[in-house]
């Protein structure tokens, strides 16, 4: 049985994805009148997206759709929402999903854009969500892919993946955010997808400190393949698929978040490899660089499930100070030979 369509979609976050992923939800769903709201932290910000459609801070003058509108009121925002978008800081979630639950109406789907763990639990977010919610895999989704945001608000086509145990709510959320520049594609590998979109933030920080420091593209393109190796590793270890991690929210994420100017991960890297200081590159950006605050976390996971990463462990040493960008790649090929197809 199909399920309905949505009364509402509710987006939780107003930053650069979150607005640019309102935006697909409401060119998709346009023609079936179906209003969705952003929450946004701030009052003037929700003021802006209601009175000009634009939000500039994030996207600049990009129009969004007029079935856009928003508030900073949580109940307003949730009320009659059959699906809810979380698009807030990874390291957030548990405190904001304590005072979100309250307005769930039953039965509400829950779709994570977040690409982090928590750090202290190590939890995935869609595990953050069922411990805080209590909500059953069936309501609980995931997305991931290439999908730098400001490339999306300008409309520019790319696919991504939607990951829920349950394959009818990943259709219908597919359904929901099908638009002309955007294709997305469906998978039950949650785990999968979620661990790819982690750990692709942890290798644009390397990569982004290669490129900081003047280095080639042979030294990036072996970075972005080791990369993937390690994520691989930690993914199948846990019980995901090899499959996920050659599709979009793979091999396709890591590609874009590696190689683009626009993605936060590589351009704090690159400022770390130019010499500044963590703090000073926190000062500099404007959002989250979800790869700072998760590598731990990552590494943590890797340790306890006995997973060779070496990147992510360059990544976290640099991040608390016990090694210097400038030593980081003398530490990575000092290591011992192998063969390249050796699972540790």
């Amino acid at each position: 049985m199909t399920k309905p369509l949505p009364r509402k979609i509710a987006v939780m976050g107003a930053g650069s994805w979150g607005t640019t992923f309102a935006k697909v939800l409401a060119d998709s769903v346009a023609e079936q009148d179906i209003p969705v709201q952003i929450w946004a932290r701030r009052d003037d910000a929700a003021a802006e997206i209601n009175e000009r459609h634009t939000n500039s801070r994030y996207l600049r003058e990009t129009k969004l759709p007029a079935n856009i509108s928003a508030s900073s009121d949580q109940r307003e925002v949730l009320l009659d929402a059959d699906l809810v978008v979380l698009a807030i800081p990874a390291q957030s979630l548990r405190q904001e999903l304590a005072s979100f639950k309250e307005h769930f109406e039953p039965g509400t789907v829950l779709l994570s854009l977040m690409k982090g763990l928590e750090r202290g639990t190590d939890l995935r977010m869609s595990e953050v969500i069922a411990e805080v919610t209590g909500f059953s895999e069936e309501q609980i989704a995931v997305l991931s892919g290439p999908n730098l945001a400001m490339e999306i608000a300008r409309e520019q086509p790319t696919a991504s993946v939607v990951a829920c145990t349950d394959s009818q709510t990943a259709e219908w959320i597919a359904e929901l955010c099908s638009a002309p520049y955007f294709r997305p594609y469906t998978n039950d590998d949650v785990l999968g997808v979620e661990l790819g979109g982690i750990v692709k933030n942890i290798i644009a920080l390397a990569v982004g400190m290669c490129d900081g420091m003047g280095m080639g593209d042979n030294t990036k393109s072996t970075v972005i393949t080791r990369g993937l190796a390690e994520t691989t590793r930690l993914v199948l270890a846990l019980g995901g698929r090899l499959d996920t991690l050659a599709g979009l929210s793979g091999l396709g994420d890591l590609v874009a978040t590696c190689s683009s100017s626009l993605s936060r991960n590589n351009t704090a890297g690159r400022l770390l490899g130019q010499g500044l200081f963590l703090e000073e590159v926190n000062d500099r950006m404007s959002q989250t660089a979800e790869g700072i605050k998760s590598a731990r976390a990552v590494f943590d996971l890797a340790q306890a499930h006995k997973v060779e990463m070496p990147i992510t462990e360059a990544v976290v040493m640099v991040l608390e100070g016990t090694l210097s960008v400038e030593n980081m790649a003398a530490r990575l090929l000092s290591r011992e030979l192998k063969s390249e197809g050796e699972q540790q």
